[in-house]
């Protein structure tokens, strides 16, 4: 998701990587939703619909690393201009194209995370139940070596308003810190768009042969 944020926010300007963070958010709402009501849980009684979803969302990520890595090239530009893409489309209409775009890779990229949906199937839920959570604890691949070191008491409605909060602030100052950083150095934007490819494609390429392996292994 931040590789997306991040792509979108360097070339496009701050109001597509704020939409593009958004999309992200919305998708975590649903998914919320969708747990506290236990309709994901489906998801974790087939395993190959698991691997499925882990396919498809692996050929979305080689997808848009591919048009990350075509930004690259568009990236570069003259320091005087060098600014918000909200100002620059302004007279065609093309920002709100552009912040469209943003939001809806994020959204459908989350859409397609089976890890996404088993977040919210173990701390998602768990924030509304009493007790305690190790939100560490849940992380793929290296959740027994984090054990401990998160602990949050839950419960509490509040845990769930500043949680989403949380996002808020990440969605909105993290493609702004990206723009103004990028105001000033005028090659950072294609240097983002490169490593949002590389990190989309890697990505796409786990989760590619994850599901190849659930299928074929």
């Amino acid at each position: 998701m931040n590789a997306i944020i991040a792509e979108e926010s360097v070339v496009h300007g701050w109001l597509s990587g704020f939409k593009a963070g958004l999309g992200a958010m919305t998708a975590d709402a649903l998914f919320f939703v969708l747990a506290a009501l236990g309709v994901v849980a489906f998801v974790e009684e087939f395993p190959t619909l698991r691997a499925a979803m882990v396919g498809v969302g692996g050929v979305l990520m080689l997808y848009f690393a591919y048009g990350a890595a075509q930004d690259v090239r568009s990236s570069f530009r003259p320091a005087d201009a060098v600014g918000d893409a909200d100002a620059v489309g302004a007279s065609d209409g093309g920002a709100d194209r552009i912040a469209g775009t943003g939001f809806t890779k994020a959204f459908v990229l989350a859409l397609t995370n089976p890890y996404q949906i088993l977040f919210w199937l173990t701390i998602g839920v768990g924030l509304l139940d009493p007790g305690t959570l190790d939100v560490l604890a849940e992380t793929p691949y290296v959740g027994a070596r984090l054990t401990g070191l998160l602990v949050v008491e839950t419960g509490s409605p509040a845990l769930v308003v500043g949680f989403f909060g949380g996002i808020l602030v990440w969605v909105t100052g993290f493609p702004a810190a990206l723009v103004g950083a990028e105001r000033r150095v005028n090659s950072l934007a294609p240097v983002v768009a490169g490593v949002s490819a590389l990190v989309l494609a890697g990505f796409g390429a786990l989760f590619l042969s994850q599901s190849v392996g659930a299928f074929f292994g």
